[in-house]
C-alpha cells in the first residue's frame, strides 16, 4: 500500500480559476458582460435601420423630400455589431491566450463600430445619389441636408459592446467555459456505472439496453 499524506497537495493556478469563477467578482462581470454585450448590440441594429439624414431634391418647381438610413449610409457599425456578438459567445467557448484574443477582438468590434458611426454618418453622398435617380439628372445634389440623432444613438450602442470587450479583457481569465464533459486536465469524465441487482429482472434489462454485461464479465462489454 503506498504512502498517503493528510497534507493536501499544493494547489496549481488552474486548480484556483473555478473558484474565482464562482466568487461574487466572477459572476457579477460575467451578468454585467453579457448584458452590455447584448444590449449594445441590440442598440447598434435597431439605431443602424433608423433614419440618419434627410434632404430635398428638387424636381422642376416642386421639392421631394429624401431620407437615407443608417445601413445605407454605412454599413460598418451593424457588421461589427453582429461581429462582436459572435465574439462574445465565442468568449465561453476557448480559454487561455484564445480567449484574450477573442476579448480583443469583442472590444475593437465596439470601437470600430462607434467610431463609423460618428465618422461615418454624413449621408450627403447617399441622398445625392437618390436625388440623382430621382430627378434623372446626374448633375442634381441634395438641399437642405440635415443629420438625425441615431447616429450617435448607435455609438452609444457600440460603447457599450466595447465595454464589454474590456470587462472580457479584464475578468475573462475566471469565467466559466462550456463543455463541462471533460475534467481541468482535458480528460474525459469517468462514467458511472449503476450497481445491477442479479435478482431484480429490471435491473438487468436496463443493463442489458446500456449495453453492460449484467453477469458482470468485463469483457462482454468490449465486445459490444
Amino acid at each position: 500500500m503506498g504512502y498517503v499524506s493528510a497534507v493536501p497537495p499544493p494547489r496549481t493556478e488552474a486548480d484556483a480559476e473555478p473558484e474565482a469563477t464562482h466568487g461574487p467578482g466572477g459572476r457579477r462581470s460575467v451578468a454585467v458582460a453579457l448584458l452590455l454585450g447584448a444590449l449594445g448590440a441590440t442598440v447598434v441594429l435597431l439605431a443602424s435601420g433608423r433614419t440618419w439624414a434627410r434632404g430635398t431634391a428638387a424636381i422642376g418647381s416642386d421639392s421631394l423630400q429624401l431620407t437615407a438610413d443608417g445601413r445605407a449610409v454605412t454599413g460598418l457599425p451593424a457588421a461589427l455589431a453582429i461581429v462582436g456578438l459572435a465574439a462574445l459567445v465565442a468568449v465561453f467557448a476557448v480559454r487561455g491566450r484564445s480567449r484574450l484574443l477573442v476579448s480583443g477582438l469583442l472590444a475593437l468590434s465596439g470601437l470600430g463600430a462607434a467610431l463609423s458611426a460618428v465618422l461615418g454618418s454624413d449621408g450627403r453622398r447617399v441622398l445625392d445619389a437618390q436625388a440623382a435617380r430621382t430627378t434623372a439628372d446626374s448633375a442634381a445634389h441634395v438641399a437642405g441636408l440635415t443629420q438625425t440623432t441615431w447616429p450617435y444613438v448607435t455609438a452609444a450602442g457600440a460603447i457599450l459592446i466595447l465595454a464589454a470587450g474590456v470587462l472580457a479583457l479584464r475578468f475573462g481569465r475566471t469565467w466559466p467555459a462550456m463543455g463541462g464533459r471533460y475534467e481541468r486536465d482535458g480528460s474525459p469524465r469517468a462514467r458511472t456505472v449503476a450497481a445491477v441487482d442479479p435478482d431484480r429482472p429490471e435491473d438487468l434489462w436496463k443493463a442489458l439496453d446500456r449495453g453492460e454485461d449484467p453477469t458482470g464479465d468485463p469483457g462482454a462489454d468490449r465486445a459490444h
